[in-house]
């Protein structure tokens, strides 16, 4: 295994006032840092879900670790087979490779900061979404940038199960 150091000029202060927000309820992401803000060591996020909504549907990353911290409220994970709750204070990490998803626990609202490393040029991704959100774009565009963005989608049976 082979350590990079990231370079990058000075430390990194996104003030929460400043921070670009996509979307709205059920579904809201802050923009916080993106790998070129870092140096590529990573790209973060902070996912605010409200009543059981959807965040992410099955897929994996296949140069990227993801990292959930449960800020506040109970969110559901799937991490490889096994679909897990999380609550306030709980830390979920998904290795390269694996599946995963999230969303808010049924009936739930869920706060949910989020880190990749190495680090993705991810904000493009997220305003992606919501031009689907907002009919600009088609579902199917995804499948078209997956290797972009290092989201590569695929099916879980136990995700769909439990959602």
């Amino acid at each position: 295994m082979s350590f990079v150091v990231p370079e990058f000029d000075s430390s990194v202060i996104v003030r929460a006032t400043d921070a670009e927000v996509v979307g709205r309820a059920p579904t809201t992401v802050r923009l916080l840092a993106d790998s070129s803000a870092t140096g590529g060591a990573l790209s973060t996020q902070r996912v605010t879900l409200t009543d059981g909504a959807n965040g992410a549907t099955p897929h994996h990353h296949e140069h990227s670790a993801e990292m959930f911290y449960v800020l506040d409220g109970a969110a559901e994970f799937l991490a490889g087979d096994e679909v897990v709750t999380g609550g306030t204070g709980d830390l979920i990490v998904v290795p390269p490779r694996t599946a995963h998803a999230f969303a808010a626990a049924p009936g739930c609202d869920a706060d949910l900061l989020i880190v990749l490393t190495p680090g993705v040029e991810r904000f493009e991704y997220f305003r992606h979404l919501q031009r689907i959100a907002l009919g600009e774009l088609s579902r199917e565009s995804l499948l078209d940038v997956q290797e972009r963005y290092d989201n590569h989608f695929l099916g879980s049976r136990v995700w769909d199960e439990r959602r």
